[in-house]
């Protein structure tokens, strides 16, 4: 399983992610995901992914993102992304995925808008 450290902010869980997330990441991020996912839900607090340490992000990578925020809807939980890096960030354009999940510059800056 991928390693994904958790610590609390402000109300809002915060997820460190690191590394590459291509195709053969995808899985295990899918996997690592799950629970985390599973907390994420009406009334729990938002769930936010710390990209600062993502160099590189592949579609299928996206398409984990993109499920994710889609269960996290279904769900009513919030979930967003924040400290995307330079060429994360510019995948992220591209491919518009910035208008799917809410992005955010820093942390610090998405616990101040989610957090309670």
């Amino acid at each position: 399983m991928m390693n994904l450290p958790t610590r609390e902010q402000a109300g809002v869980l915060i997820v460190s992610v690191s590394g590459r997330i291509d195709h053969t990441a995808s899985e295990e991020f899918t996997n690592s995901l799950e629970p985390l996912l599973d907390r994420c839900v009406q009334g729990e607090p938002p769930v936010l992914l710390d990209f600062a340490g993502v160099d590189y992000i592949s579609s299928a990578g996206l398409r984990v993102l993109m499920m994710a925020s889609r269960r996290a809807k279904a769900q009513q939980g919030i979930f967003a992304i924040a400290a995307l890096q330079p060429l994360v960030q510019e995948v992220f354009a591209i491919s518009r995925f910035n208008l799917i999940v809410p992005c955010y510059v820093s942390v610090d800056t998405a616990c101040k808008v989610l957090g309670a």
